[in-house]
């Protein structure tokens, strides 16, 4: 039997965070090895296990993957979370493709200079609210359904949850207009929690 997948980065959530989400919302057990020294990561680099010389890596059945979006991809096709044919697959990859964007404004907003953070943050606010999170509500009004595709927990429920989570963290009040958000909200906690998510 393989052993448990190694995960490798920082001791912070970045990139990482949605793997150990679907991960864990897959009831898998992980190793994580942080970086904690800037020696840390050259000896990854030097030992030639990032091709891309970044993290995240994974090291999963055999393989040492790196780039997130591969790493999902194939954990979520590994544990049954990437739709049930081509045309779930492809409304999974268009919604994670679009939380993408948001997600990275949330993400780089500690790293925005101090006299450039409040407009960033009204930014966020206003892109939150009047682009992104009116698509996913829209998308669980139109079919009715617990999760946005195949009513089925996917890859794309775990990080929409993820983000809606930085989503509070930048002002919970963003949810108050998107109640079919809040109910994927605990239908995915009460999903993954029961696995010790």
């Amino acid at each position: 039997m393989a052993g448990k997948p190694k995960l490798h980065y920082f001791n912070g959530r970045g990139r990482m965070e949605s793997i150990r989400w679907l991960l864990a919302s897959a009831g898998v057990e992980f190793e994580e090895k942080f970086i904690d020294t800037p020696e840390d990561l050259d000896k990854l680099k030097n030992d030639g296990h990032l091709m891309f010389l970044q993290v995240p890596m994974v090291e999963i059945d055999g393989m040492k993957m790196v780039q997130t979006r591969a790493i999902l991809n194939y954990i979520a096709t590994k544990y049954n979370l990437y739709g049930k044919d081509i045309k779930e697959r492809a409304l999974i990859d268009m919604y994670t493709e679009g939380m993408a964007d948001l997600n990275d404004m949330i993400l780089m907003l500690p790293m925005c200079p101090p006299d450039q953070k409040e407009a960033k943050i009204a930014q966020i606010k206003e892109k939150t609210t009047n682009r992104y999170l009116p698509v996913f509500e829209k998308v669980l009004k139109s079919h009715g359904q617990d999760y946005l595709v195949g009513n089925r927990l996917s890859r794309a429920d775990i990080q929409l949850v993820e983000l809606l989570y930085y989503v509070e963290e930048v002002d919970p009040s963003l949810m108050a207009n998107f109640p079919l958000l809040k109910v994927l909200v605990e239908a995915c906690r009460e999903s993954c929690y029961a696995k010790d998510f």
